[in-house]
């Protein structure tokens, strides 16, 4: 009998948590006209299709800037910008047009292919495009007339979601008509933020040339909340960095998180499969842009001491945590993972790292029984996953005597003693008989929240 690699049938199985959360969900794309540019470009095609036939409702945005610029150059003429916004004048208004109206057709054409031995065979897409957006002119600022650059007037928001209901794909681009009949050139992040705000989607998703946001320590940036992107944005922005597509974007997944947007995520559009990556892998691979909340889980310092002590000693009295003393804590707590709620102390955690076997336990797993009720041990459980994915390890193990079904719940499955690091089953206690559990890192994934 011929043996199989396996790897495909653990990446999909990894992968189903992540399809069941995003079934049905609203995700506005924005692509701009560099990814449309790239070569990489037939890949992302692909991957959008992919999602459709996943049942997500999508909604593109594609921007033209340097299709347009092309288009300019070849009729000898240019625009100036004002505050990074292009002013359009009659003539250039015609570029822009014919600019963006091309890239429909080819976004179209691409997303109609069902060639078979390609991925999109037997895709059969519908296509929307359509006076979905009303737009009005910018009129003059500091003495600088638009012309004809534009914004967002009005949506047709039950328009899109009769389309969206019935599985198009709805594909939107940087030109719209105003109540006049006149045509204006909009920016591309500009619409999509506020298609994504007014269709009240559940992603926001955007392209540029690297793998997310870089950090001084050249690495991608995973998370930031919006004051975080403010400020990278007002410092890229003093650089005299006004136009990347990386600014760009900040500027509106910033607006979208505070008006409700919960997720914005930025990818590369040079990486083959970065969108899939992203909204299918428990790390992701790009950077997401979250909504701020009144709890925050993050590395524990020495002044959550007393806060982790108050949650974990009725638990040491009832024999369901190992007891730690004060002075044991001080030494461990960079160990730790909390949720803090207004200055409070409600969940905790803590990762022991066992190199040698590139294994961890997690231990001292606690939240406030007033807060029991929803998903905050899920959220302490993918803190310490990605902690432990961080530092190159492929296992987790639990020690429980009381909570067997929720770790198995999240993906952990029962093993023997013998599958501790030798390190930890010298410290086993016979007497407690706790049950071993381990999670592998890179096999199925824990059911933890979607990207």
């Amino acid at each position: 009998m011929k043996l199989r690699s396996t790897a495909l049938v653990k990446g999909f199985r990894q992968s189903a948590p992540y399809v069941n959360a995003h079934h049905n969900k609203t995700i506005v794309i924005m692509l701009g006209g560099e990814a449309i540019a790239d070569e990489n470009f037939a890949n992302i095609v692909n991957d959008i299709a992919l999602l459709n036939s996943l049942g997500i409702r999508l909604v593109l945005v594609y921007g033209a800037r340097p299709q347009i610029t092309h288009q300019l150059e070849r009729m000898g003429m240019e625009t100036p910008y004002h505050n990074g916004i292009r002013v359009t004048d009659s003539a250039a208004l015609e570029a822009v047009k014919q600019a963006a109206g091309q890239l429909q057709l080819d976004i179209t054409a691409r997303l109609s292919m069902s060639l078979n031995n390609t991925p999109m065979a037997g895709a059969q897409i519908n296509v929307v495009s359509g006076n979905f957006v009303i737009a009005q002119p910018l009129g003059v600022d500091e003495g600088v007339d638009y012309c004809h650059s534009g914004r967002v007037r009005r949506i047709d928001i039950d328009g899109i979601h009769r389309q969206l209901d019935q599985h198009a794909i709805v594909l939107l681009g940087p030109v719209a008509s105003s109540v006049t009949g006149d045509c204006f050139n909009l920016t591309s992040e500009e619409l999509a933020t506020q298609l994504a705000i007014r269709l009240k989607a559940d992603k926001l998703i955007g392209f540029c040339s690297l793998q997310g946001v870089i950090g001084p320590n050249g690495n991608v940036i995973s998370e930031l909340f919006p004051h975080q992107a403010e400020s990278i944005l007002q410092q890229r922005e003093q650089a005299g960095d006004i136009n990347s597509g990386t600014v760009r974007f900040l500027r509106g997944a910033v607006a979208a998180c505070r008006s409700g947007v919960t997720r914005s995520h930025l990818l590369s559009y040079k990486v083959d499969g970065s969108l899939i990556q992203e909204l299918f892998s428990i790390e992701g691979i790009g950077t997401q842009i979250v909504t701020e909340s009144a709890e925050k889980v993050r590395q524990a310092t020495i002044d959550d001491i007393g806060g982790i002590l108050d949650l974990i000693r009725p638990l040491e009295q009832q024999g369901i945590l190992v007891r730690r003393s004060r002075e044991q804590l001080e030494q461990e707590i960079p160990l730790f993972t909390v949720i803090e709620r207004d200055d409070r102390i409600i969940g905790c955690a803590a990762l022991y790292p066992y190199p040698e076997s590139l294994s961890a336990e997690m231990a001292c797993v606690a939240v406030d029984p007033e807060y029991r009720d929803s998903e905050r041990g899920t959220r302490l459980l993918h803190h310490i996953q990605q902690r432990a994915s961080q530092r190159g390890l492929k296992t987790i193990f639990v020690l429980t005597t009381r909570s067997i079904h929720w770790f198995r719940e999240h993906g952990f499955e029962e093993a023997d003693v013998s599958a501790l690091p030798d390190a930890k089953q010298q410290l086993y206690n016979l007497q407690r008989r706790s049950k071993v559990l381990t999670l592998d890192l890179n096999g199925q994934a824990a059911r933890l929240p979607a990207r």
